[in-house]
């Protein structure tokens, strides 16, 4: 029989890229008492979770919220938007943008994958999965498609599986220069709450996101926040529905309830989430992710590995991807790592098995948190013989020496 607990001493260090630990205090409040879901309490939690999670995705426009994780979010903004055999355009970044795609066929749409083709030379891997969506691609694409077939264009906005931030603005502009009524659609199940993200600002029409990255919670909530383009869409679609439904949520939701039975206590620890991340304000937020994420790429270029991200300027500030040398199984790395240091780190996923970990820095953490981690994988990779050109803890612990905190950004707690 395996423990649930079987840390010996200390505490286990969490450097995945979400689940992402879970602050004290949003542990305490999921652990109040639990309340009658149509009662006036419920009704008053609920309002302010909503009220909250607008200011976060940044729109004035509803935002659906589900018990379930973001794959059910994916099957929410497909599902009430569509019928079947449309044709949406995917464009492929990455281990998740190529399972939202499968979703899609399954659902019975007729997806198109479009892909910067080529391989890198120096790693033998995908360009596709080293570099941001390229909206260029997406232009001509809808250019081409003058009966309007399309219709949606779905990107990934931080790519979980590889490192890359993509530039969603670029796309809602490229959907317009070609004159294209596709809804867009965008999956920023890892980007909200640690890296800026603007629902309306950006012209997005369906936002997906889930609880356990950036806003710190358990798994277990997502959400589609919704424009009124999509919420048009929705009343004509034709794919069957009735959980995922929008149009009981959204109205249910204009009092504070749901249709069903909500995950009332996760709702409590949203509260208490959105609350953490609003008092700080959202832009400190966002300088506080990105501090950590240039000081984790200074200990990785310190050791001579190459960055998993191929372009800086899309590199994620919620993790960061990295290539191990040929013939160094990732995956055995991360094996002797979380053995020998009660260390967790991010698999390579799909294309990239095997050739690269990730080092999530993202929610309730911490300089020491990331130096602690970095010291883990530098000792790992001594360990299982892999030639670093430095010392990546070193040259981290400059980089947070001479780049300090401004005040307000040192805790998510």
């Amino acid at each position: 029989m395996i423990a649930l607990d079987h840390h010996p001493s200390g505490r286990h260090f969490l450097q995945i890229p979400g689940p992402s630990p879970v602050p004290d205090r949003i542990l305490r409040a999921i652990s109040l008492p639990t309340i009658d879901h149509r009662g006036p309490e419920f009704g008053a939690l609920g309002l302010k979770v909503i009220d909250g999670l607008k200011q976060v995705f940044r729109t004035r426009h509803p935002v659906a919220i589900y018990p379930a994780s973001g794959t059910g979010a994916w099957e929410a903004a497909l599902a009430n938007t569509m019928s079947p055999g449309d044709a949406v355009l995917m464009y492929e970044t990455g281990h998740f943008a190529s399972l939202w795609k499968k979703m899609a066929e399954r659902l019975g749409l007729q997806p198109e994958f479009l892909a910067l083709p080529g391989t890198d030379p120096a790693t033998g891997l995908p360009w596709s999965w080293r570099r941001g969506v390229q909206a260029d691609l997406i232009e001509q694409r809808l250019r081409a498609d003058t009966g309007h077939a399309i219709k949606a264009v779905c990107v990934v906005h931080n790519e979980t599986s590889t490192g890359v931030t993509s530039d969603i603005a670029a796309v809602r502009r490229a959907i317009d220069a070609a004159g294209h009524p596709a809804l867009l659609m965008v999956d920023t199940i890892s980007g909200l709450a640690s890296a800026d993200y603007r629902h309306d600002e950006w012209g997005v029409d369906v936002t997906i996101s889930g609880s356990q990255k950036g806003l710190m919670l358990p798994p277990g909530i997502s959400f589609n926040a919704l424009s009124p383009k999509a919420l048009e869409a929705s009343r004509v679609a034709k794919l069957p529905r009735s959980f995922w439904a929008w149009d009981e949520i959204v109205e249910m939701n204009k009092s504070g309830y749901w249709p069903y039975t909500p995950n009332t206590n996760l709702l409590y620890g949203l509260s208490e989430a959105l609350d953490m991340l609003l008092e700080q304000g959202l832009d400190a937020v966002f300088a506080r992710h990105q501090r950590w994420a240039e000081g984790v790429r200074s200990a990785v270029r310190a050791w001579g590995l190459p960055i998993q991200c191929a372009d800086a300027a899309v590199y994620s500030p919620v993790l960061t991807g990295v290539i191990t040398p040929a013939g160094v199984d990732a995956d055995a790395l991360r094996r002797l790592i979380h053995e020998r240091f009660d260390l967790s780190l991010g698999t390579g996923l799909g294309k990239v098995r095997g050739r690269m970990f990730r080092i999530g820095h993202l929610g309730d953490c911490n300089d020491l948190t990331l130096m602690a981690a970095l010291a883990g994988v530098e000792m790992g990779l001594k360990l299982a013989g892999v030639p670093t050109a430095g010392s990546g803890v070193q040259a981290a612990m400059s980089y947070f020496a001479a780049h300090p905190a401004p005040q307000g950004l040192r805790s998510a707690a």
